[in-house]
């Protein structure tokens, strides 16, 4: 009889010996028998676990304890607090929920900088860049006047009528100017301009909110991302609706109602304003009456609009001080150093949370946080020029340009030794350097960066939601765009 084989921990298991038999061969040789069948031959023996109840296994570490009365009377408490706010918000009226939930969708506040301790760039820097881009890309200034609009070019939103601007600009995200002047063509083309009374020579954006999406689609879908614009642009456009005809009751009955900036009109803005709402001509030059804080927001409000688009409403066609910052603009500042590393603003977050006893907030450098440092360190008269030269140094710069086919760089860029990163201040000082050079310098960057980031590693707990518009999802993937798919709103500028 073939002995039993049995395996125990720290035991080895010895071979049965060969059972002999004058039975006839089988068909398959035992070579082939699968191993799962020769793993199912031998039997396991396992020792029983006798180890005393409530201590621990000899090597062995318990992976968890039995919470305190006090850990359970703080997580009781926590319970308790988020179920109220969750039924207060279940209860809350639909208005205060969208008011809520809409008010600071980005959660930036107007004037103020996610990163109040760092101090770049100070407005000696400013004018320092600025006078040097002129030299090499001309001199750039803020118009006096807003110039008469193109019927054949979409811009980047520098025409007199906000609604015009509005959607020229959502037009114009994600993709070049030539595509954009083409949707911007294909709906006057299909729609029309007004002939004569308030609005004449505008585009007729009532027949476009009338409009099926099909329609609209169809006009604008030689610019690209048709299915998507088109849908916010009959959203917006209902919704400049519905405000014009409430912006006209307030008026007739004095100021009563939400529209309570319209007491701050005079009478012959007044005139025209219901002149347009019973005319239907669609218009949003309310917004003048705004502050700058207030407008941004209350452009943040339409679908598919970010803070960029809104910077660029507020700086080109308001006439209104703001640093719009575009996939050019963010990378170039970056370079720059006007904002801080991922490193340093998670030293500063960690920093910030142990002084106020807080937890530590989201620490990533993101392009609305650029937007809103820039926005309070920037002076006012230098967010025009800087925001256009910027855009057209990142775009023509062979060093700078973010095109994968910047091959050829040849020469010096003029900001180089003002920058950090990417071997631009040891390469582009001393003039050109092969491929192979600049990107071993990556390398060894990316390596020393990841050290630092281990040395001051910081948990953040990322707060809010993330409410970011269509058009800000399509826009962040702009930066490995081919350059000829990134000129953005300014094609027809820079």
């Amino acid at each position: 009889m073939a002995a039993r084989v049995t395996r125990s921990r720290g035991a080895t298991a010895t071979k049965a010996p060969k059972r002999t038999s004058t039975a006839a061969t089988p068909s398959k040789p035992e070579a082939n028998i699968s191993k799962k069948r020769k793993r199912d031959a031998v039997v396991k023996d396992e020792p029983k676990d006798e180890t005393p109840p409530g201590k621990a296994k000899k090597g062995k570490t318990s992976s968890s304890k039995a919470p305190s009365a006090k850990d359970l009377e703080a997580g009781a408490k926590m319970a308790e607090g988020f179920q109220k706010t969750r039924d207060a918000q279940r209860d809350e009226p639909e208005a205060e929920h969208k008011a809520r939930t809409k008010a600071n969708p980005y959660g930036l506040s107007p004037g103020e900088t996610p990163f109040p301790k760092y101090d770049r760039p100070t407005p000696e820097e400013c004018h320092e860049v600025r006078n040097i881009l002129a030299k090499v890309h001309g001199d750039i200034s803020a118009p006096k006047t807003i110039p008469t609009p193109s019927l054949n070019s979409s811009g980047c939103g520098e025409v007199p009528s906000v609604l015009d601007a509005l959607v020229r600009t959502r037009l114009s995200a994600a993709t070049n100017n030539q595509n954009s002047s083409r949707a911007f063509k294909g709906l006057v083309d299909r729609f029309g301009l007004l002939k004569s009374g308030i609005g004449k020579g505008s585009v007729d954006w009532n027949a476009v909110r009338k409009a099926p999406q099909k329609d609209v689609f169809e006009a604008i879908k030689s610019g690209g991302l048709a299915d998507v614009k088109s849908r916010d642009i009959k959203k917006i456009l209902d919704m400049v609706y519905e405000e014009n005809q409430e912006r006209k009751e307030n008026i007739k009955q004095e100021g009563k109602g939400s529209a309570a900036d319209a007491a701050e009109e005079d009478g012959e803005e007044k005139q025209s304003e219901l002149a347009k709402a019973d005319a239907q001509v669609l218009s949003l030059d309310h917004l003048h009456l705004l502050s700058n804080e207030d407008a941004f927001q209350k452009l943040l409000g339409y679908p598919g609009i970010g803070p960029k688009t809104a910077s660029c409403v507020l700086l080109f066609c308001m006439q209104r001080p703001s640093f719009a910052v575009d996939t050019h603009v963010f990378r170039l500042t970056k370079w720059l150093g006007w904002v801080p590393t991922e490193q340093k603003a998670k030293a500063m977050a960690k920093a910030e949370a142990k002084e106020t006893g807080e937890k530590v907030k989201s620490a990533t450098v993101t392009r609305e946080k650029t937007y809103a440092h820039l926005d309070v360190r920037i002076p006012d008269d230098l967010k025009y020029p800087l925001h256009y030269l910027l855009i057209k140094h990142g775009k023509h710069c062979p060093w700078c340009s973010a095109k994968a086919g910047a091959a050829s760089k040849v020469g010096t860029c003029p900001v180089a030794h003002l920058m950090t990163g990417k071997g631009r201040n040891k390469g582009l000082a001393k003039g050109v350097k092969s491929e192979v050079e600049d990107e071993a310098d990556e390398e060894d960057e990316e390596e020393q960066e990841q050290e630092e980031d281990d040395d001051v590693e910081v948990k953040s707990e990322e707060e809010g939601v993330d409410v970011k518009s269509e058009e800000e999802d399509i826009d962040v993937k702009d930066e490995v765009k081919d350059e000829s798919e990134d000129e953005e709103m300014h094609g027809n500028k820079v």
